[in-house]
């Protein structure tokens, strides 16, 4: 990955492969924002003419290149979108940073070093700044060859370092912002790379494995509960979906835990590694991307590992429901009813609807330990993207101050989210004349009809929120900002500032 430094050297002195600068969009055109004051003064204050007569607006993600002045030792200048100039006495959030940033490292594929010269107030600005350098640089090459020629892998790969500029190397805050933005983007990026992978190379025993290789590195207690131990303890729901592949599920629990402690977290991800749709097929055209079906759970091992990494003084403990939901003459029919691990019954009416399946089994577990909250994450329902498109995740709750919290934590780390309801009338429709339950209800309110299933399979008393990341988990459009095509790693970093609000005594 992509590694950063700090300098407080001058721009036109620092030997790199680029500088890059930020611009902001201001009513008469394209303004040169602060941190670039070196870099315009070089080309005697006309910098933001020069990228307007180039095209440049200023407009947020946009990147202009120009030839670096005379005197620089590095020879490129690399202008990037900010978005609209701040009021007079503000400053750029840390958003608009972080996506500057990351599409600038989008654009310096095959660079060894570049300058980033953007504008900077304080340490969360440089964290931000240094985050979305990792996370725009992030590539998945893993299955590609890119021949056997040094010149053309190394003109493919990501951005070598990136010194931000301004950053002091012996400030404690300085490099505490860059310790927190390297485990967060490092932890982010491997989920990313598990969503990637191929569903023939990532099954529930290969991702546990994972697990335990992780726990092990980083000090963390694993437990693996494979079809005999599920079966032993009466996982129906986990064994039902998994019950079609020749891959067997598996309920993964990876546990952090401070000795500073007095909060308990309890995250529970959605691992479903291929969905297929089981018995209820889904139709041609909808099963290219569902190797991302199991990014719930790709957040979850994330932010467990990130709370570890950064010492944050909470228990969290992750849950990872895995099973691969495919069609067989074993896999579970439309009309089978499945005892779950809480003891209910549950009539399946639609064996798409498996991702509400494994989450129940694993939010009963997760309650039985009495956690102060419980938080799901999972590409839960096509019904959450037709109500919130495909950038956007959506959060219910059966505790709306909860909800609230949540929602400010994505929003502080630049998630976008939106807090939604759990009307009580759409529960009758998953009444069942056979089992206590049914995992269908109204098609209309599809999402929250999930939701309000997901609620009855939590322990009494407990707060619990449900994330539904089924936008923008995946991304199947062209990359912009920080987010590349693929899997997006989202809500890792809504989940880790939760666990930072929680460990801080300010989650209430």
């Amino acid at each position: 990955m992509t590694a950063l430094t700090l300098s407080t050297a001058a721009a036109p002195g620092l030997r790199a492969d680029a500088i890059v600068i930020g611009v902001g969009k201001g009513p008469k055109g394209p303004v040169v924002a602060p941190g670039a004051e070196a870099v315009d003064q070089a080309y005697d204050g006309r910098l933001a003419g020069v990228l307007e007569t180039l095209g440049a607006s200023g407009a947020e993600g946009e990147v202009t290149k120009l030839p670096a002045p005379t005197g620089f030792k590095a020879p490129l200048v690399v202008a990037v979108g900010l978005g609209p100039v701040p009021e007079k006495d503000s400053s750029y959030d840390a958003e608009a940073l972080r996506k500057a940033a990351g599409a600038a490292a989008r654009t310096l594929v095959g660079a060894k070093k570049a300058a980033f010269a953007l504008p900077l107030d304080d340490a969360a600005d440089l964290g931000a700044i240094g985050e979305g350098v990792l996370l725009g640089a992030y590539s998945f090459d893993t299955y590609k060859d890119n021949g056997k020629d040094a010149k053309a892998r190394a003109g493919k790969t990501p951005l070598g370092e990136a010194s931000l500029l301004g950053g002091k190397p012996r400030d404690k805050e300085h490099k505490a912002a860059v310790e927190r933005a390297t485990a967060v983007a490092e932890e982010l990026n491997r989920a990313r790379d598990l969503i990637n992978m191929p569903p023939n190379d990532l099954d529930p025993a290969a991702f546990a494995a994972i697990a335990q290789a992780a726990a092990k590195e980083h000090g963390l207690k694993v437990q693996v509960l494979d079809e005999k131990a599920l079966e032993k303890g009466g996982y129906g729901g986990i064994l039902g979906v998994g019950k079609g592949s020749s891959s067997g599920p598996r309920l993964v629990k990876l546990s952090y835990t401070s000795s500073k402690a007095d909060k308990h977290l309890a995250f529970v991800g959605k691992g479903i590694t291929y969905d297929s749709g089981g018995i209820s097929l889904k139709p041609a055209g909808h099963n290219e991307t569902m190797k991302c079906d199991m990014s719930g759970a790709a957040a979850v091992f994330a932010a467990v590992v990130t709370a570890a990494r950064l010492g944050l003084e909470v228990n969290v403990t992750g849950w990872l429901a895995l099973a691969e939901n495919m069609p067989s003459g074993s896999a579970t029919r439309p009309g089978d009813v499945l005892r779950m691990f809480s003891g209910k019954t549950v009539e399946v009416l639609n064996t798409d609807a498996e991702g509400r399946l494994v989450l129940a089994d694993a939010l009963w577990a997760a309650s039985q330990e009495k956690p102060d909250a419980v938080v799901d994450v999972a590409t839960l329902t096509g019904a959450m993207m037709l109500a919130l498109g495909s950038r956007t995740f959506g959060i219910m709750a059966n505790d709306d101050s909860f909800r609230s919290a949540v929602h400010e934590a994505a929003e502080e780390v630049g998630e976008p989210a939106w807090p939604m309801p759990l009307p009580e009338h759409l529960r009758k429709g998953m009444d069942s004349a056979t089992a206590d339950i049914a995992n269908m209800g109204e098609r209309m309110g599809g999402g929250l009809v999930a939701g309000l299933f997901l609620r009855e399979f939590v322990g009494e008393g407990i707060t619990w929120a449900h994330l539904d990341i089924a936008g923008p988990a995946f991304n199947e459009g062209g990359a912009f900002g920080y987010t590349p095509k693929g899997g997006t790693g989202t809500a890792v970093r809504t989940l880790v500032r939760l666990a930072e609000v929680t460990a801080a005594g300010e989650l209430g």
